[in-house]
């Protein structure tokens, strides 16, 4: 039996007995079950808006994620240490801007907020990020909306570090006088705000806030502030000459104002774009603005000539050597993204790009469209670090690259800056009975065969290549067959969003419907339709309007007869002929025994009456019905917050979730894993007595947001379970070896 054969044998590796692990009675409490969890290794993988440096201490940076929370560069580790893991705020991982204090090294600020519809706030640390102390506000944040590649919206003054100004995208400009504990409005400020978005719209709002050091002294407030303005019908660039009481407009191009920088001569550097980015953004500019206000288009002319295509939204100034500045651009399509820089104040500009190189060795999955790896894409956040002028950073909508040696001439070599960066989107993922022990599917890199959880995974989904792996599917007696299901960008064109791999998912072949319906159209080409193996391997079943079933690999097809149109096929991972499905309009739990030529229905006694909470909606969404990896006829079916267990293929269901409201769940050795909520508590939960009793196995240093997307346990290795997140990435965790000694 599934459950049976490990449940003396987990107990043992969390140091505590069967005896003390499942207390006697109904409402009794199960001990909590420590964990150890550590990230399966991608390196990076998402969208970083920006990096910093911290302006007093070489060796300290901090990098904001737009769903995956703040990193912090520790140089003795040398890797970057998520900030915020004990977050159980999901907006809160949406990082609209990071603030490095000017004064002392161990103050940092973010602004938190994922959308206009989300919560937002002020998050404060006093010792780098470690711990967090949290002030709500009233003004929306868009860390993960359009426009969250413009500029450091939050600024500290550097000769009063106690007042900090915040540029809000829907509400003007706010200023704090108490390390950001409370927050005002600015009034004289001139735009205050075009006002809450429509959904799924954002405005670019103020788009940075700059003070210049030279225009005060230590403890006497700045007097000279600038902010850049991102909303249309609005002049772009305003500065202050008495501490933001009153602002005039400042000379500009008719573009938004994305990124300002200022350096220690109080000069500032202002990107320009047409868009807010990161997709939108034609055509833009560079401009210089001396302390006395003297405006200056210092644009790079290679630019022009290439097209002037793209904004630009990366602006860096070198701290050390005055006069360097570095911009690079974003959406420049056809001649590529690329990275000047300029030791003579803009007069004379050098393409970096044009002579760089990059190894992405340590993290092969950067290769993972077929293509080299390029200078890179959406590019919005660059750094100069303040004690050495060839250490420059730059962030993708991918990774983060870094040079230790940028000079006047010769190649530039680039490598990834990412050990430790785990920021992606997980889809799905299974744990085959043999091979690789994690097979996953992300959003926008496809997904990986994972041999080696610690080590970056080359890029193998391919043949079809699609963007979004949305289902993956093994054959339980013959795990080496993997299929899969998914979906492309939209721009691009596409001939299938199937495939079958013979060898544990290293290789592909395409899968194919043929067009079906009146008139004939390939359905599955939109990205829809699940796809299922059986136990053998030898069948395969697709969720297409009118489902179609193979058993020659794709060659011949014929209509499955029974199963309702959308309908995913659950197969049975020990009987090659039987498969399982949820008719959700129909109530009723269906059963096919003949390969899936035809389903029928079986009783399912004990199961609710309704079954639509069942029928979980959209391409990512996971399966509510699982079948156990080691018996035949053993099922397991999500109905709204409650699970329920069948050992006779459906006929006959028992509750299983005890007092555990379910979200997710999955199927391990000897144990059944969910995200839920018990006694108040949401989290992580095992169970090891078939869904009577749960243990929380995660804890408060572990929360990653509460962004979880699937789980799963391992078949093969008792305790094992990898819970996949939005915007943390892939986690595997097992039993702490030394609870207990």
């Amino acid at each position: 039996m599934f459950f049976g054969r490990s449940l003396v044998r987990i107990a043992a590796i969390v140091g505590v007995t069967a005896a003390t692990t499942i207390a006697v009675g109904h409402a009794a409490t199960v001990p909590a079950a420590p964990y150890v969890w550590r990230n399966v290794a991608v390196g990076a993988g998402g969208y970083a808006p920006n990096l910093v440096f911290s302006p007093v201490e070489r060796g300290l940076a901090y990098l904001r994620t737009d769903m995956g929370g703040a990193y912090r560069w520790d140089d003795a580790a040398r890797r970057w240490i998520a900030l915020q893991d004990d977050n159980a705020v999901s907006s809160y991982m949406g990082i609209e801007s990071v603030a490095a204090d000017p004064v002392d090294a161990d103050v940092v600020y973010l602004a938190a907020g994922m959308n206009a519809g989300q919560p937002a706030a002020i998050l404060r640390s006093a010792d780098r990020g470690r711990t967090w102390r949290v002030a709500p506000v009233p003004f929306a944040m868009g860390g993960n909306e359009a426009g969250r590649g413009l500029g450091e919206r939050l600024a500290i003054d550097p000769n009063d570090p106690r007042r900090l100004f915040f540029g809000s995208r829907h509400d003007g400009l706010w200023r704090s006088d108490d390390a950001g504990a409370h927050w005002t409005k600015v009034s004289g400020f001139p735009a205050p705000g075009l006002g809450r978005p429509a959904p799924r719209t954002t405005h670019g709002g103020i788009a940075f806030v700059a003070i210049d050091p030279t225009s005060g002294k230590r403890g006497t407030p700045s007097r000279r502030l600038w902010a850049g303005l991102a909303d249309p019908g609005a002049g772009a660039l305003y500065r202050s000459e008495d501490g933001g009481a009153t602002w005039a407009a400042a000379p500009a191009p008719a573009l938004y104002a994305a990124k300002g920088v200022i350096d220690p001569r109080g000069v500032l550097w202002v990107g320009y774009s047409s868009g807010i980015g990161p997709s939108d953004a034609k055509t833009g500019a560079v401009w210089r603005y001396s302390a006395g206000g003297e405006a200056r288009d210092v644009t790079p002319q290679a630019w022009r000539v290439s097209g002037a295509e793209g904004g630009f939204l990366g602006v860096a100034i070198s701290r050390s050597t005055p006069g360097t500045v570095a911009v690079s651009t974003i959406d420049r399509y056809r001649a590529g993204d690329s990275l000047w820089i300029s030791r003579d104040d803009g007069a004379h500009w050098d393409d970096v790009g044009a002579r760089s190189r990059r190894d992405v060795s340590t993290t092969p999955f950067l290769l993972h469209e077929g293509k080299g790896a390029d200078f890179g894409h959406w590019i919005s956040g660059l750094a100069i670090d303040p004690f050495d002028p060839r250490h420059v950073a730059y962030t993708t909508g991918a990774t983060v690259y870094a040079t230790g040696a940028l000079g006047r001439s010769g190649p530039v070599d680039w490598a990834p800056w990412s050990a430790g960066i785990e920021q992606t989107a997980i889809i799905t993922l299974v744990s085959p009975t043999g091979g690789a022990p994690l097979i996953s599917g992300f959003g926008d890199l496809a997904g990986f065969v994972h041999a080696d959880l610690d080590r970056s995974p080359p890029p193998s989904f391919v043949d079809p290549y699609l963007s979004n792996t949305n289902t993956l599917d093994y054959a339980g007696r013959a795990p080496h067959i993997v299929v899969r299901s998914g979906s492309l960008y939209a721009d691009r064109p596409r001939d299938a969003t199937l495939g079958r791999s013979e060898d544990g998912g290293r290789h592909w072949t395409p899968v194919r419907v043929p067009p079906i319906g009146s008139p004939p159209e390939r359905d599955d080409l939109i990205g829809e339709a699940p796809i299922t193996v059986s136990a053998d391997g030898a069948t395969m079943v697709v969720a297409t309007n009118q489902p179609q079933v193979t058993r020659d690999n794709g060659r011949h097809w014929e209509a499955v007869h029974g199963l309702p149109g959308r309908t995913r096929g659950v197969a049975d991972k020990v009987d090659a002929r039987r498969f399982y499905a949820v008719d959700v309009a129909g109530g009723r739990l269906l059963v096919s025994h003949d390969a899936a030529r035809s389903f029928l229905p079986v009783a399912g006694r004990g199961l609710p009456a309704d079954l639509t909470p069942a029928g979980r909606t959209g391409r990512e969404a996971q399966s509510a019905l699982v079948a156990s990896p080691d018996r035949a006829g053993d099922l397991w079916l999500q109905a709204g917050r409650r699970l329920f267990h069948s050992r006779d293929g459906g006929q006959h269901f028992t509750p299983a979730s005890g007092r555990l409201s379910v979200e997710l769940y999955g199927l391990g050795r000897g144990a059944l894993f969910a995200i839920g909520t018990q006694d108040g508590v949401r989290g992580i939960w095992r169970s090891i007595d078939e869904g009577r009793r749960w243990q929380r196995i995660d804890d408060d240093q572990h929360r990653w947001g509460g962004r979880y997307r699937v789980i799963s346990g391992d078949p093969r290795r008792a305790g094992r379970v990898y819970v996949g997140t939005d915007g943390r990435g892939l986690f595997y965790g097992d039993p702490d070896p030394t609870f207990g000694r």
